[in-house]
């Protein structure tokens, strides 16, 4: 796989894509004889049929995905994202007024499970009774909790082997590893940020107040063909930051200053994640060493980047680089994670996670080092695992910190 050309992907997917995300998942569920694998959440349900809409914000409404063990998908979702949901490939899209007084598509999705695990077992087998559903780490399920029970019970009453198993494995396997047009969407969120940042010293100088900053980067990245700016902070101060994660405080950038400023944009659903680190006028030379130190541990970090070696050989590259510069300490509690879908996904690179690196994995190497008392240095690219070893995504940052 060779990306070259910064050329705007389609949006969406073929039905190909999505047919090949089922057969993977139904090769999954019946080695660990599930019936199904219910989707409540907004990347997972995008995931596997498309369906992509900012109506997530609202909590008010619940929506459903099960993926049976054979066959298509059904959707049991409320009536308000029936045509979005058909401008997809799924077909079997069933609807309920929402939000219903007593019954927020409980029995709907009851229904369906039961008649999911019905088909299952006949075809498979009484074993194949189970329903997959999110259960593990980074993972959560989005329903309420009593009709969850509900449907547990009821589910229960049917057939005792209706029980909801964990498929966290299952779904962490399946979008760890992006296929080719994934990547396309990845590259092209990526480098088309890489350029803003590579031009913030047109539109950023000494005297601006942070949210102004944060303003004008919003724009300059809207402007150059992000679709949103869903993730900026950041923070500015004497020789160094201690905070990289707070919104605009109405701090100023002043004579002296070290700048970061980390975002996660989008573009048809799908994120980039990275930082870039600015100098303005006298700057101490620990800063500017702590940069040096956190860019060659990146440097450590895309050594390791090739099928077969693990977050853990990624973590320890990394780690080993930085004590070696003096850190006294880490800022951020891992050098990097997965990347999609999502701002982070797994697998994250520490020292006990033990994921093994696979061709199309999607990734960050984010090093951080506390270099003096209540200063911190942080560093972030996006790349990409090849059969051979690792491309990247972002363009790679300055091996000396950008001063104005």
């Amino acid at each position: 796989m060779s990306i070259n050309t910064l050329t705007q992907p389609p949006r969406g997917f073929a039905a190909s894509e999505y047919e090949s995300r089922l057969s993977k998942a139904q090769s999954l569920m019946q080695q660990q004889k599930l019936a199904g694998i219910l989707l409540t959440t907004e990347h997972d349900i995008n995931y596997f049929t498309g369906f992509l809409t900012q109506f997530w914000q609202s909590p008010t409404r619940p929506w459903y995905v099960i993926l049976p063990v054979s066959g298509k998908p059904i959707a049991v979702i409320p009536e308000i994202g029936v045509n979005c949901m058909k401008n997809g490939w799924v077909e079997d899209v069933r609807s309920w007024s929402s939000p219903h007084a007593t019954d927020d598509g409980v029995s709907l999705l009851t229904e369906a499970l039961i008649e999911t695990i019905n088909h299952s077992t006949q075809q498979f087998g009484s074993e194949f009774a189970a329903v997959g559903i999110n259960r593990g780490r980074e993972t959560h399920i989005r329903m309420p909790l009593n009709d969850f029970d509900q449907v547990s019970a009821t589910l229960l009453k049917h057939n005792p082997q209706s029980v909801f198993a964990d498929a966290t494995q299952i779904m962490r396997k399946l979008r760890m590893v992006k296929s080719h047009a994934e990547i396309e969407k990845l590259f092209y969120i990526a480098q088309t940020v890489s350029g803003v940042f590579e031009t913030l010293f047109d539109f950023v100088e000494v005297g601006m107040k942070d949210s102004d900053i944060f303003r004008t980067f919003k724009i300059e990245c809207l402007k150059a063909g992000v679709d949103d700016v869903a993730y900026l902070v950041g923070a500015s101060d004497t020789d160094g930051y201690d905070d990289i994660i707070s919104p605009p405080s109405g701090n100023v950038l002043q004579d002296g200053h070290v700048l970061i400023l980390d975002t996660g944009c989008t573009f048809d659903g799908y994120y980039c994640d990275y930082d870039r680190n600015y100098a303005f006028g006298k700057v101490d030379d620990s800063a500017y060493r702590a940069y040096d130190a956190v860019w060659q541990a990146t440097e450590a970090g895309l050594a390791m980047c090739r099928p077969g070696n693990t977050s853990i050989d990624i973590y320890n590259a990394m780690n080993d680089v930085m004590q070696a510069n003096g850190a006294m300490g880490e800022s951020v509690g891992r050098y990097g994670h997965g990347l999609g879908l999502q701002l982070t996904e797994p697998p994250s690179h520490t020292f006990w996670d033990n994921t093994v690196l696979e061709a199309g994995m999607v990734l960050t190497l984010e090093p951080g080092m506390i270099y003096a008392p209540n200063k911190m240095m942080v560093h972030e690219e996006n790349i990409v695992i090849t059969e051979t070893g690792v491309e990247m995504l972002s363009r790679r940052a300055e091996p000396t910190m950008p001063t104005k």
